[in-house]
């Protein structure tokens, strides 16, 4: 059986690397390039016949990686791969999973099914499940979601000796409470009300008798860093340890990293999205979910 190839979107290439080496297979080469009017041109430099092709695309900022990566997995199979999967560590369209407003896109499903189309299985980490119990309800393609708490909790255990694990609301309890076990440590869960994309309330309980302990935030998805920012604020002018916090998918932009980093005491992420925060290595985690849909796929 042919060693599986695995092919680096462009930004990808660290964690192909690393994908590559625990599957013990091969790193293969592609060239990307725009023509003059923004077309995507696609050229395969490895042979990739026979072979078991993983693409490594995470699909942070999703809109101008689609379209690359559609042409690279349609064009590995008219090459003869023998099946093409997607490594995408952030899994883009996930937030809006049903229809708020008259006439808007589901746009979740469209999604789902246009990369169902297209890839024979898909491996992700922590994807956003709001209103679906598992990815199976939109995805019609094997899917393998692999979970980083343990990360998340070894990075704690090694780094902060008396933390106090806070999770920013009600959706986050799970992760937060499984990370807070795994280092013995207590945990919190703060009320959120979001007023709009950029726009959100923290109610933040008393934590007199936390006053020694070492907040820890831990969120899974941080884009315009308001929730984690507001949270660090109100928790140092309650005179806490300035908090570190801790997001699997950093989708931060330089303005909202800045500001982050000002009111927290560190922030540390995962390299799901590629970032100067990131300090967590899901490599190994993503291997064994490919391995696992590799071995259940003959």
């Amino acid at each position: 059986m042919k060693r599986p190839l695995v092919l680096p979107l462009p930004g990808n290439e660290d964690l192909a690397a690393q994908l590559a080496k625990h599957l013990d297979g091969d790193l293969g080469e592609l060239e990307t390039r725009k023509f003059p009017d923004d077309e995507t041109y696609v050229r395969m430099l490895t042979d990739l016949r026979g072979r078991d092709v993983v693409l490594v695309c995470t699909l942070e900022r999703p809109d101008p990686k689609f379209l690359p990566l559609t042409f690279v997995a349609i064009t590995a199979q008219h090459l003869g791969a023998l099946r093409v999967g997607l490594v995408a560590p952030y899994l883009a369209y996930m937030r809006q999973d049903r229809r708020f407003h008259e006439g808007e896109a589901v746009s979740s499903k469209i999604f789902a099914t246009s990369l169902s189309s297209t890839f024979d299985w898909i491996v992700t980490v922590d994807p956003h499940l709001h209103r679906y119990n598992s990815l199976d309800e939109i995805y019609t393609i094997p899917t393998r979601v692999v979970h980083s708490a343990p990360l998340l909790a070894d990075w704690i255990a090694a780094n902060e000796p008396t933390p106090l694990v806070i999770g920013p609301d009600i959706e986050s309890e799970q992760r937060v409470s499984e990370v807070a076990t795994q280092v013995n440590a207590p945990y919190r869960i703060l009320r959120k009300k979001r007023r709009g994309d950029r726009n959100v309330e923290i109610a933040v309980p008393d934590l007199h008798e936390m006053r020694e302990r070492k907040p820890v935030l831990v969120d899974d998805i941080v884009s315009s860093g308001k929730t984690m920012t507001e949270t660090a604020l109100q928790l140092r002018a309650l005179g806490m340890l300035p908090p570190v916090c801790i997001a699997v998918h950093a989708l931060l932009s330089p303005d909202a990293f800045a500001a982050l980093r000002e009111a927290a005491g560190a922030v540390v992420s995962t390299n799901c999205v590629p970032h100067e925060s990131n300090r967590i290595d899901v490599s190994g985690l993503l291997a064994d979910g490919v391995t696992a849909l590799l071995g259940a796929n003959p």
